[in-house]
């Protein structure tokens, strides 16, 4: 079967030249030959190996398949294996699989071509934590079974809190005494031990068993009792205790975060009674790190379709928060009101007090305000728990009076510093307030008068006779004293009876004064006749008419700047407050604008505190698990089934479906089942359950459906714009031909960015029909003749969703049996039953059993046997 074409040189064969030959292989049958061709060269020989093989197929398959470590999140993950030919002609392939976990492989039987490579695909579900390791089976033409091994390692993702810097986990954390208005701050690491990322997100517990807000826990039961039939708590935000930053974040796998948890306390005071509240309230709160996720625990409490749902809560980790609030006690002693010994200018007296602090617990750190002639030693100071300190208050007055000035003492502490930052910051979170009465007299001094020589000074008495020592004390201007002229008209005279009203006198020993008037219009009269006194204008220094009139235009046209850039400033901030109000519901108007507020009674107070409160807008506000079922009743009473736009139309809802939602965001959108178990499905029959999606925001959100399985192509609306606090549901139709376990997941995203799936689970099954009883015993109706037929019914069940057709045919072919089943033939609707009766004619030659078949159409088969009971 070989043929060697060559033509041998007669010559030798130089260096650098070759000789050609050809071997030809033509085989005759099928089977696998080989020979040798003999090489000559001088003295040498060289055997050279001819093979003749038939064209055949040799396939070769990864021997593993590993998925890894995954998260057990109801998912459907897939993975590829490798079929490969090396071989020349086709081969085939078939794989098998009968373990216990469902395994998807697509495609289980196919041909390879020559030089090429199939890909199988393997999905398995992570719906519960466990270790996979199955074997599958690959039959590969021209070899034995081979086994594929396929390993997964399913585990539960994990979120832990863990104590800095120890790293152990954390249950509790004891914040400790602290003084109402300040804070106080712990760290802690949240540790993501999981392969895959999470969000996640703080709420604060808020309604837990166990949690105590503002309660002494010191105290008696019978006390506490007792306090508790009194004291009510009011309007109480237990939001506004603890503080965490960031509350909410992303973690990366096997990753830790930093989170600082702030304790503020606030003093609860008593509804009706302030001055008897304790004065230490400790708290005890919960607070949770939950993985933002599916809320299918609230979905099961819906009616509605309960069936199909499967509960699946997220991995959450609870901490146990404690802490004490403390009052400042401070006392002083003496005080409030300390008065000091009189003294005079430039003088100082002192007076001792003794500050002590009243707290068993804690230290405090004081500072005097500056106050105007008051001095204290030492201004800033601490003071230990259970101790005092002495505190000099000096009074230096600098001018005569009587000084009543309010001292304020601050108390420092830590606070928050509200910023991006976030950080504890010294500042005073108290005040004091202490009372200072000091009074400063003035000298006296004794003004020896002497005999005026005849030279009369600037200022002078009446009669000019007798001048006070200290005359250099005196200013140098000389007073005009002036009163007005119409309230007085003793020795007025007759010609200046009726002067104008506005005409100022002067005194007598101002003539200094007055004939330099301060206004160039006013007019001077003498303090008895009224009579106009001379003025003295000075032209040198004086203004013109034209001048004075140049000065008060100049001085308008200020006035009027000012007043003009007032009207625009007016103008824009009303322009700005109509565009704030501009909305459907104000109409840019001020909502309550000049109207008074209403009288609120007690009763209207308890029942506002019944009202939910809205979920807080704060992104550092820690969610409540109190506010979060409150704002979801009310989004579950807004139901819209129908009428939901596909698409976002208005601007207000392009705009809201374009943000990048939080953490916490999505976590108050639920959007599930997660799971959705359809249960024994009929195949060629359709089923649907739903799929509720609630918004608890206060914006649109857009939900768009990613379902690629020809199972649940039925089901729409495939996108829907869900507007804020409302509810609404998509069907989901399922359908299908293939008998067996169906097991599938489909994504969703919220504004084409946030993903999530949802997992589709059910068995595909035949029609099937029960029966109420496999036997069935006819007996006579009592009165009857003992000819009288016996009558009996049987019922049918249909527990599956379609129409069965049914038919009854007897086991034995008789031409006239004994026993007869009405109706012989019928339909039993889905999940309903149907009643036949079952009749025995009695005879001579009768067999008092008979059995029967009832035949299911594309279904079941199930025997009845029947007997009368005949007596005598």
């Amino acid at each position: 079967q070989f043929k060697l074409i060559v033509e041998n040189p007669e010559k030798p064969v130089a260096s650098g030249l070759q000789v050609t030959a050809f071997v030809e292989y033509y085989p005759c049958r099928e089977e696998d030959i080989q020979d040798r061709l003999h090489l000559l060269i001088e003295d040498d020989v060289v055997d050279i190996p001819v093979l003749g093989l038939i064209p055949c197929c040799y396939l070769e398959i990864e021997s593993e398949i590993n998925f890894g470590t995954v998260i057990a999140n109801s998912k459907i993950i897939s993975k590829e294996i490798s079929i490969t030919n090396h071989g020349s002609s086709s081969g085939t392939f078939k794989v098998s699989y009968d373990g216990v976990i469902l395994l998807n492989i697509e495609p289980t039987s196919g041909v390879v071509e020559p030089k090429s490579v199939k890909t199988v695909q393997v999905d398995i579900c992570t719906d519960v934590p466990r270790i996979i390791k199955e074997v599958i089976k690959v039959k590969l033409e021209g070899q034995d079974c081979t086994e594929v091994w396929i390993k997964a390692v399913v585990v539960q993702q994990v979120l832990k809190v863990l104590e800095v810097p120890s790293g152990r986990v954390l249950e509790h954390i004891n914040f400790g005494p602290v003084y109402f208005g300040s804070s106080k701050a712990k760290q802690i690491s949240l540790y993501n031990e999981s392969p895959e990322c999470m969000n996640w997100v703080a709420v604060l517990d808020d309604n837990a068993v166990g949690g105590e807000m503002g309660t002494d826990l010191q105290r008696s039961v019978d006390s506490a009792l007792q306090d508790l039939s009194i004291r009510r708590t009011r309007d109480v935000d237990v939001s506004q205790l603890i503080l965490c930053i960031p509350s909410e974040g992303t973690l990366l796998p096997y990753k830790k975060s930093l989170v600082t948890l702030y304790f503020s306390p606030k003093r609860f005071q008593r509804a009706f009674r302030v001055d008897d509240s304790p004065l230490k309230q400790d708290y005890v709160l919960f607070l949770r790190f939950e993985v933002v996720g599916n809320k299918d625990g609230y979905l099961q409490s819906l009616k509605d379709d309960a069936t199909g749902i499967t509960t699946n809560h997220p991995h959450r980790m609870e901490v146990a928060l404690t802490g004490s609030g403390l009052p400042v006690i401070v006392t002083f002693h003496p005080g409030p009101a300390i008065k000091f010994m009189d003294c005079f200018s430039g003088e100082q007296t002192q007076v001792r007090c003794t500050l002590k602090n009243g707290s068993e617990f804690l230290p405090v750190t004081f500072s005097f305000q500056k106050t105007a002639h008051f001095s204290i030693s030492p201004e800033k100071g601490k003071i230990n728990p259970r101790s005092a300190k002495d505190v000099i208050f000096s009074f230096s007055p600098h001018q005569i009076g009587t000084f009543k000035v309010k001292q304020v003492v601050d108390i420092i502490g830590r606070g928050l510093q509200e910023n991006d930052l976030w950080l504890l910051k010294k500042k005073s979170f108290h005040q004091i307030s202490l009372y200072f009465i000091g009074v400063c007299k003035a000298k006296r001094k004794n003004i020896l008068f002497k005999i005026n020589p005849g030279i009369t000074p600037v200022i002078s008495n009446a009669t000019g006779h007798f001048v006070a020592d200290g005359v250099e004390e005196c200013p140098a201007a000389a007073p005009m004293a002036v009163l007005k002229s119409a309230q007085t008209r003793i020795h007025t005279h007759r010609l200046n009876r009726h002067c104008e009203g506005d005409a100022l006198t002067a005194f007598p020993n101002d003539r200094a004064a007055s004939l330099r008037p301060s206004e160039w219009n006013k007019k001077y009269r003498t303090i008895f006749t009224k009579t106009e006194r001379y003025r003295y204008t000075d032209p040198e220094f004086s203004y013109t008419d034209c001048e004075r009139r140049a000065k008060e235009a100049h001085k308008q046209r200020y006035i009027d700047f000012l007043s003009g850039l007032r009207e625009c400033r007016l103008e824009k901030d009303a322009t700005r407050q109509f565009y704030l109000y501009n909305n459907s519901v104000n109409i840019g108007l001020k909502p309550a604008e000049g109207l008074m507020s209403p009288r609120i009674s007690i009763t209207e107070i308890q029942q506002e505190e019944l009202q939910f409160k809205p979920v807080p807008s704060d992104k550092n506000c820690l969610l409540s698990s109190q506010k979060l079922p409150a704002v979801a009743s009310k989004s579950s009473v807004k139901e819209i089934t129908s009428g939901l736009s596909a698409l976002p139309s208005s601007s207000q809802e392009k705009e809201d479906c374009s943000l990048t939602l939080t953490s916490r965001q999505l976590h108050q959108i639920l959007i599930g089942p997660s799971t959705i178990d359809f249960g024994d499905v009929c195949v060629h029959s359709a089923t649907a359950r739903k799929l509720h999606i609630i918004n608890n925001l206060s914006v649109h959100i857009w939900v768009q459906m990613e379902i690629e399985v020809s199972e649940l192509l039925q089901s729409g609306p495939l996108s829907q714009v869900v507007p804020p606090l409302t509810r609404t549901h998509i069907p989901l139709v399922f359908e299908t031909k293939t008998l067996g376990l169906f097991k599938r997941s489909f994504t969703y995203t919220i504004n084409n960015q946030h993903l999530g799936h949802v997992l589709v689970v059910a068995k595909a099954v035949s029609l099937q029909l029960e029966l109420s009883t496999r036997e069935l015993i006819l007996n006579p109706i009592p009165g009857c003749l003992a000819e009288t037929e016996f009558r009996a019914t049987i019922r049918l069940y249909n527990p599956r969703n379609r129409p069965a057709a049914f038919t009854w045919k007897p086991v034995t072919a008789e031409k006239a049996p004994p026993f007869s089943i009405r109706p012989a033939k019928g339909f039993v609707e889905a999940y309903r039953d149907l009643e036949c009766e079952v009749v025995w004619h009695p005879g001579f030659s009768s067999p008092e059993a008979g059995e029967f078949n009832l035949c299911v159409r594309k279904g079941n088969t199930i025997k009845l046997k029947c007997f009368a009971k005949v007596t005598i």
